[in-house]
């Protein structure tokens, strides 16, 4: 392949600081960079319960959806470490060393944090597992 034509498959990252403008160049990159392995139904669905960790984890706000990760404690008033959170980008894909039943959700996002400073492309990986025998996936505990 000529140079012009291999430099212009490759997606050029925007700056940080972008904002929602970003978004898209961003999960083009992601989807380049990672060929897709799962079925797409799979992946969108591990993407939307990957959206909806990420936001739990980050906010407090829907923590009780994930006991497996949070604890089935009743919930409690959680000061948000982050607020104004926005996925940037996200993709699913098998986990490496996990087989068939391991994926793993890989999350651009933006966020305002306590101090309220914004910043974007942060970058987050989290781990589902599907027990042998469904369909359905679990979220593995967060790393400490």
């Amino acid at each position: 392949m000529p140079p012009d034509e291999a430099s212009a498959a490759v997606v050029e990252l925007p700056p940080r600081g972008e904002g929602p403008q970003a978004d898209r160049p961003i999960q083009r990159h992601l989807e380049q960079d990672w060929p897709r392995d799962l079925p797409a139904a799979q992946e969108q669905q591990l993407r939307a319960w990957g959206a909806r960790l990420l936001r739990a984890d980050a906010t407090g706000a829907g923590r009780e959806r994930f006991p497996q990760v949070f604890g089935r404690r009743p919930p409690r008033l959680v000061a948000p470490a982050f607020s104004r959170v926005r996925i940037q980008a996200a993709i699913a894909r098998r986990a490496p060393g996990g087989g068939a039943h391991r994926a793993v959700v890989h999350l651009v996002w933006a966020g305002t944090d306590r101090g309220g400073t914004t910043l974007d492309a942060r970058v987050t990986d989290l781990y589902f597992q599907q027990p042998k025998g469904t369909d359905r996936w679990t979220a593995l505990p967060l790393p400490p």
